[in-house]
């Protein structure tokens, strides 16, 4: 139900009479002497910007894969192998098929026993418990931060925030044309498609490899309220 607002401008205009302002004061925009959020790895090509990424995927506790669009079923198969195989839970996105995945995610994967579950808006209820009892879940990034290791997740209905915290292990799939050198470039991306009316996510995540806490005594605790493992594929994709 979509609710409206009655008498604004009024309300506004009188609570601004009170405080003895103008109704819609137009307040310059700062301009900084220093602006370091643009100038950390600013002239950084692609390839930097991964070395950058690989790097901080140690600090993280993140495994890192560097692939391709062919080679990316084996590749992604190699790691599912690693984790233990056994049952995955997956967003229902177009960009599985795209990355050539269908054969793995249906043919390959009941041949090899392991589950597999998509995502269903119809079945909230279903999902939730899909996604508990998931061994791995498997994501795509839709802008990578290299500077922290940060993979940025959309959710929506067909790709429910549930697949990257609950199942033990994580995978996310990060297109290498994603990756940007920090929070400073997310968020101006962000705001653009504000700005130009489009659809975004109302929930954004922020993920910077498995889950960890450093709350108590300032020992870094791995795996304490999500997924213990996690492995970035970068997909070389430009």
């Amino acid at each position: 139900m979509t609710g409206t607002i009655q008498n604004r401008e009024t309300f506004l205009a009188n609570i601004a009479k009170q405080l003895g302002r103008s109704p819609k004061a137009e307040l310059p925009r700062p301009t900084w002497q220093y602006q370091p959020q643009d100038g950390v790895l600013k002239d950084a090509t692609k390839d930097e910007l991964v070395e950058v990424l690989v790097k901080q995927c140690k600090n993280i506790h993140t495994d890192i894969v560097m692939t391709n669009t062919a080679k990316l079923p084996q590749d992604l198969q190699a790691v599912i192998d690693n984790y233990g195989g056994q049952s995955v839970i997956t967003w229902q996105d177009k960009r599985f098929q795209d990355y050539g995945l269908s054969a793995l995610m249906t043919t390959q994967w009941q041949q090899a026993n392991i589950e597999h579950y998509e995502w269903n808006p119809q079945q909230p209820e279903e999902n939730i418990r899909q996604a508990e009892k998931a061994n791995i879940g498997i994501t795509i990034s839709e802008i990578t931060l290299a500077e922290s290791g940060t993979a940025v997740l959309f959710s929506s209905q067909e790709r429910g925030r549930s697949v990257s915290f609950l199942p033990e292990k994580s995978i996310i799939l990060i297109p290498k044309s994603t990756i940007v050198p920090r929070m400073t470039q997310a968020a101006r991306w962000i705001s653009e498609k504000v700005r130009n009316g489009e659809n975004i996510a109302s929930c954004i995540n922020f993920i910077t490899g498995p889950s960890n806490s450093a709350d108590i005594e300032m020992i870094l605790i791995v795996g304490v309220h999500g997924p213990i493992k996690a492995t970035y594929i970068v997909i070389e994709d430009q």
